[in-house]
């Protein structure tokens, strides 16, 4: 079974995997490190002591994993028990790591720019790419900005029925309401307009929901 929002990770994780300049951690001003795989981080609620907290939750290799698997694992997430001690769902947090929650805004801002300099670590900490979803929550009219420090992060509205002009005549479609962030340090004009056609062209198809690509080849990316 493939749900929404595991679909729409596969689909994201394909579009960056063809433009792996977008998901490329900055070093320094003249170099940027490029992972082979796409690492997306996701924040999925959970309940700890009454309390509905948003916990990250990175997907590893998205860009090897399938849309269904990808959707069996962010269920699994969800259903997981945790405790309050727990920041991400693959482990059991460090002491450094618990007490990074009780610092004051800025030092954990410090501490995130000393964590960019290191792609290797941040990489693996975070990923290269962050999904920010308030669709799930409540109905959103518009779109938001969200933040991220992120090479790349997507920010998922709601999906809303709303009129479009389709071969001159004016028709009721759905619209998922999606606002991307991308760092220009890293990706110019032209390649940035290139994946977010992409990334539309995509999303308007339905791609991975149809019948699997014996050549294994994405038509809107060629």
């Amino acid at each position: 079974m493939i749900s929404f929002n595991g679909w729409l990770v596969k689909v994201i994780s394909s579009v960056l995997e063809h433009h792996p300049e977008a998901s490329a951690f900055l070093y320094n001003k003249h170099k940027l490190i490029v992972f082979n795989d796409i690492n997306i981080s996701v924040l999925i609620e959970k309940k700890i002591n009454g309390q509905k907290v948003p916990i990250p939750y990175i997907i590893k290799k998205t860009n090897h994993k399938s849309a269904q698997e990808i959707s069996a694992e962010l269920d699994d997430a969800k259903n997981r028990k945790i405790t309050p001690a727990d920041i991400t769902l693959h482990k059991r947090a460090s002491f450094s790591e618990r007490m990074y929650y009780h610092l004051p805004g800025l030092l954990r801002r410090s501490f995130w720019r000393i964590l960019l300099r290191n792609p290797r670590i941040a990489f693996n900490k975070m990923g290269n790419a962050v999904i920010t979803s308030v669709g799930t929550i409540g109905v959103l009219d518009g779109w938001f900005i969200h933040r991220s420090v992120h090479p790349i992060s997507f920010g998922i509205g709601s999906i809303l029925k709303k009129p479009m002009v389709v071969e001159n005549e004016i028709q009721v479609r759905e619209i998922l309401h999606i606002t991307v962030l991308i760092d220009h340090d890293v990706i110019d004009g032209a390649p940035m307009v290139r994946l977010l056609n992409a990334l539309t062209r995509s999303i308007e198809s339905g791609y991975f929901l149809e019948k699997p690509n014996p050549q294994n080849t994405h038509p809107h990316l060629q």
